[in-house]
C-alpha cells in the first residue's frame, strides 16, 4: 500500500462560532446530511469546526485545494455507529481521486479532534490492495 496524499488542518473554533449563524455559510459549506445531524448535537461550534477542518485537510491531501472543481459541499463527513468519522465517497470525490492519482481503488482515512479553542483534522489517501 502506498500513501498518495496527506493533509492536516487546524482551526480556531471561534472563527466558526461567528459563522454558524450565517445560513449562507452553512448551506455553502455543509451537506444536507451534515446540517440535519448538527441539529442533534449540543456543541454546534465544535461539530462544524471539526468538519470544516476535515474538508480543508481533504483538499490539501489531494493537492489541489478548493477551486472550480472542488467545493466544500462536495466533501461530506459522517460518523459510523461507534462515532468514528469518515468521508462519504461521492461520485465526484471518487472521480477526482482516481483521476488525480491514477488509481482504481483507494482508502480514505480521517481523524478529527477538538479542544476548547481549536479543532484539527488529519487525512490520508492510500492505495488499496
Amino acid at each position: 500500500m502506498k500513501i498518495l496524499g496527506i493533509g492536516v488542518d487546524i482551526i480556531q473554533n471561534k472563527r466558526i462560532k461567528n459563522l454558524i449563524y450565517n445560513k449562507i455559510f452553512l448551506s455553502r459549506t455543509f451537506s444536507k446530511n451534515e446540517l440535519i445531524i448538527s441539529k442533534k448535537v449540543s456543541s454546534k461550534t465544535n461539530y462544524f469546526s471539526k468538519r470544516f477542518a476535515a474538508k480543508e485537510a481533504f483538499a490539501k491531501s489531494i493537492g489541489t485545494g478548493f477551486g472550480k472543481n472542488l467545493n466544500f459541499k462536495d466533501i461530506e463527513i459522517l460518523n459510523n455507529k461507534l462515532g468514528k468519522p469518515f468521508y462519504s465517497k461521492s461520485k465526484k470525490i471518487d472521480t477526482i481521486i482516481k483521476k488525480k492519482f491514477k488509481v482504481k481503488n483507494y482508502n480514505l482515512f480521517l481523524s478529527i479532534s477538538d479542544e476548547k479553542d481549536y479543532s484539527i483534522a488529519f487525512t490520508i489517501i492510500q492505495t488499496k490492495q
